[in-house]
């Protein structure tokens, strides 16, 4: 599988280029994991740390839950792998599949796309549970991609401690 990564348009509005930005990070971690075995996808960083691609892949399913269908649309629903709202939890990929990690992720950000593609602007908001504090949409995409963008530079060193390869 080779996962088709578009670069953001470098001028278009902001919603455009916000959602493009957030997509291309996305599509990011996916290409990140292509070509790899399950085996090597739970392969893990260094000890004690259970960090590895598909907990990576497993950690931006509950992100995607929580920001988009948690607080945007307000839903009362679990996370993917813990009902006590521990996002460690996803990050331990031991037993994991990609199949199962991918069908989760994918499904999150499906609702995630149709979610802000049916919310009317940036500037709706709506309460985050944690802080009590009223965040918009257009907030909760920037911490997206600030979310991706950080954990991308983890799966680039990941990746290349499996089988060498570097790059974007």
């Amino acid at each position: 599988m080779t996962t088709e990564r578009i670069p953001p348009p470098v001028i278009a509005g902001e919603r455009e280029m916000v959602r493009a930005f957030l997509d291309y990070h996305r599509a990011t971690l996916a290409m990140k994991c292509d070509g790899l075995s399950d085996d090597e996808l739970r392969r893990q960083s260094m000890p004690p740390s259970t960090l590895s691609l598909l907990g990576l892949v497993r950690h931006m399913a509950e992100v995607e839950r929580a920001w988009f269908r948690r607080v945007i649309n307000g839903e009362d629903i679990p996370l993917v792998w813990s009902d006590k709202r521990d996002f460690q939890v996803a990050y331990d990929a031991r037993t994991a599949t990609r199949s199962e990690a991918f069908a989760a992720w994918e499904a999150e950000v499906a609702h995630s796309r149709r979610i802000e593609q049916d919310t009317e602007s940036l500037d709706v908001t709506a309460r985050e549970p944690k802080s009590g504090e009223e965040v918009s949409l257009r907030l909760v995409m920037l911490h997206l991609i600030h979310e991706y963008a950080r954990h991308n530079g983890h799966a680039d060193f990941l990746r290349e401690g499996i089988d060498g390869t570097v790059g974007a």
